[in-house]
């Protein structure tokens, strides 16, 4: 688990940092962290700075007005269905189950639309999807300079 509490920022580096280990796997980074946790090395003068940091953009498929709207009548019958619950749970007239179908229906009806006009806002400039991440070149592993000894001796370096 990751928590931010006291986590240096990276703008301000410790004194003596060393490095451990570089390697291009994230993984490989991880593993070593993970011998030294094992091993009752105090984790929290360890850090992974990846670098060569670079945006992949994966195409996932060809968007149409059809899929457009498909995926816009999916994302508003969840609101409609949100919409449905929240009404249906504060209504005095006891009908919460056909208020919670009717915000369903008329949420997706409005996704559909919603989508579909805003695929065909664009002009068919963008016609498909995609999924975005950052990416990093290489890992590097380092530790606080006076735990360097101790955690070379721990990895056998």
């Amino acid at each position: 688990m990751t928590s931010f509490e006291s986590a240096p920022t990276p703008q301000s580096p410790v004194e003596g940092r060393t490095h451990l280990l570089e390697t291009r796997s994230y993984k490989e980074a991880e593993s070593v962290v993970d011998r030294l946790s094992d091993a009752g090395f105090p984790v929290e003068h360890v850090r992974i700075v990846g670098t060569g940091i670079r945006s992949v953009e994966q195409v996932t498929g060809r968007m149409t007005k059809g899929k457009a709207a498909l995926a816009g009548a999916a994302s508003g019958a969840w609101f409609g269905l949100f919409l449905g619950l929240f009404f249906g749970l504060f209504s005095i007239s006891g009908n919460w189950f056909g208020l919670l179908v009717f915000g369903l229906a008329i949420g997706a009806l409005w996704g559909a639309v919603f989508g579909y006009v805003g695929h065909l806002a664009t002009g068919g400039r963008r016609d498909f999807s995609s999924v975005r991440a950052l990416e990093a070149e290489r890992y590097i592993v380092e530790v606080d300079g006076g735990y360097s000894l101790q955690a070379r001796e721990i990895l056998g370096h």
